[in-house]
C-alpha cells in the first residue's frame, strides 16, 4: 500500500522587531529541509493583522523522510539557532485533504463546498477563455490539460486560501495541536 504524502503545519509566535531575521532564518530551515530525501515543499504564511503567529507548512513524501528531517542534527542546529527569534511554537501532522483544513477537520459537507466554491469558478472561467481553443482537441486531451492547469492552482492557492477565509464556518471544535 502507497504512503500518502504528510504535511506539517508549523505556528510559530515571532516579535514584530525580529521579522527580518525570523524570515532570513525560516530561509536557510527551508534550504536545508530541502536536502533532505522526501522533501517535497514549504510555504508560508503571513500573521493576519493584530496577529503574530506565523503559518508554515512543510510537506514530506511519506512518514520516514518526515522522521528522517525531524531527527537531522541540522534541523536540531537550525531549531536552537532560532529559538531566540520566536515565542511560541506548535505543529501538527496531516495527510490528504484534511491537511487543507483544521486539527478536527470539518463534516465532509463543509469540506465539499469549500472545493467547489474554489473549482467551480476557475472551471468556469477557464472553459470560457479556452473553450473554443480546447474544443479542437481531443477529450482525453482537453481534459488532461485542464486538470495538469486547476490542480496546482487548487492545491496550493484556492483551497488554502478559502480555508483561511471561511476557517470560522469550517471550525467544528477547538484546535488541539501538538507542542513542539
Amino acid at each position: 500500500m502507497p504512503t500518502a504524502p504528510l504535511t506539517v503545519l508549523v505556528t510559530r509566535r515571532v516579535d514584530p522587531a525580529h521579522h527580518a531575521s525570523f524570515l532570513h532564518w525560516l530561509n536557510t530551515g527551508t534550504a536545508l529541509a530541502a536536502c533532505h530525501p522526501g522533501f517535497l515543499g514549504c510555504g508560508t504564511f503571513a500573521p493576519p493583522a493584530g496577529s503574530h503567529d506565523w503559518q508554515i507548512v512543510f510537506r514530506f513524501h511519506d512518514q520516514a523522510s518526515l522522521e528522517h528531517w525531524q531527527s537531522s542534527p541540522d534541523r536540531l542546529a537550525w531549531l536552537a539557532e532560532g529559538a531566540a527569534l520566536v515565542h511560541a511554537g506548535e505543529a501538527r501532522c496531516a495527510t490528504g485533504l484534511d491537511s487543507w483544513f483544521a486539527a478536527s477537520p470539518p463534516p465532509r459537507w463543509k469540506q465539499a463546498v469549500v472545493i467547489w466554491m474554489a473549482f467551480f469558478p476557475v472551471s468556469l472561467a477557464v472553459n470560457a477563455w479556452l473553450g473554443d481553443a480546447l474544443a479542437r482537441l481531443p477529450l482525453l486531451t482537453r481534459v488532461l490539460l485542464m486538470t495538469m492547469a486547476l490542480t496546482p492552482l487548487m492545491v496550493f492557492v484556492l483551497v488554502p486560501l478559502l480555508t483561511r477565509l471561511l476557517r470560522p464556518w469550517l471550525a467544528t471544535a477547538p484546535d488541539v495541536r501538538l507542542r513542539v
